[in-house]
């Protein structure tokens, strides 16, 4: 399909300029990340394990459920393939905690699939790829190197998360003081360059928008659904739910992006994918959160 053939228009510049917003996304997270995070994980197993289960079982199944079920181009799967591989996205932290629900169990599943991305992104995103049927005529794109992608992760990803919390760690006060505007900035500055990346490929976007809007709207909902439900069989609270669903439906589609233009030169499909996912689970999930949070948390499911 012509999709499949669209490069994406962006410069090495443009690139450096993502590298530098997605590392400042990853210090602002780390502000909020303290040791006490994860001695959560030891006092309440089972939140992190459902919340571990949804994210990083259910969700790839799911991928690959509607791969098979809507057959798109190839360049599109392979974009649901990597979205569903990163890690949570922080937004969910503030959708979260916007929501009322428990914004500690969403820092911890943040931290843990943010730090695990070393190994699960790349060793994810190859085990979906395999089974996304045309890859075959792009084997050599798909078949890269788990090292380049693992450097770039801990570039991108684990070193900014070990400044902040190092910053939190020996300047608490500070932190306390610039951690709220780091995070609003840095939403903001990640937004503005997607604002200059969609002018930049208004052609492309107008031609090839009604391919994705459809497929990410229906997976995005599904994930939320999916670890709202998934918490819901194994009897958690309402408000431990809707963390683990946000967590679910939230996905790092920056870190996406940032494999697509290092690895596959912004492959139209794919970086059209992680885009709109970036925009739409940024509507989705500040919705919902609204919503839950007009309704209150309740107790356990009746």
């Amino acid at each position: 399909m012509e999709i499949d053939s669209v490069q994406i228009n962006f410069n090495p510049e443009q690139l450096n300029v993502l590298n530098l917003c997605l590392a400042f996304l990853m210090f602002g997270v780390a502000l909020e990340l303290k040791l006490a995070n994860f001695r959560y994980l030891l006092k309440h197993p089972k939140l992190a394990i459902v919340g571990l289960t949804s994210q990083l079982v259910l969700l790839p199944l799911l991928t690959l459920a509607l791969i098979f079920l809507f057959r798109p181009p190839y360049s599109i799967a392979l974009g649901m393939a990597i979205v569903a591989a990163c890690p949570g996205g922080n937004v969910s932290n503030f959708a979260v905690h916007l929501a009322g629900a428990n914004a500690a169990l969403s820092v911890l599943l943040t931290s843990i699939t943010t730090m695990a991305s070393v190994v699960i992104t790349p060793a994810y995103f190859l085990l979906l790829a395999y089974f996304v049927p045309g890859t075959g005529d792009v084997s050599s794109e798909i078949s890269l190197s788990p090292i380049d992608m693992i450097l770039t992760i801990v570039q991108l990803i684990i070193l900014p998360l070990l400044l902040g919390m190092l910053f939190n760690h020996y300047l608490p006060g500070i932190t306390d003081q610039i951690k709220k505007p780091v995070k609003i900035l840095s939403i903001l500055i990640f937004l503005g360059f997607v604002v200059f990346a969609t002018i930049g490929n208004y052609e492309n976007i107008v031609n090839y928008l009604h391919l994705v809007f459809w497929i990410v709207l229906v997976h995005n909902t599904l994930a939320l659904l999916t670890g709202y439900t998934w918490s819901a069989i194994n009897g958690l609270e309402r408000r431990d739910a809707r963390a683990i669903s946000l967590e679910t439906g939230i996905q790092n589609s920056g870190l996406g992006l940032i494999i697509i233009f290092n690895f596959f030169n912004g492959l139209g499909g794919m970086a059209m994918i992680a885009a709109w996912w970036g925009i739409w689970h940024l509507l989705s999930a500040f919705s919902l959160a609204n919503v839950w949070a007009r309704k209150g948390n309740g107790e356990q499911f009746g």
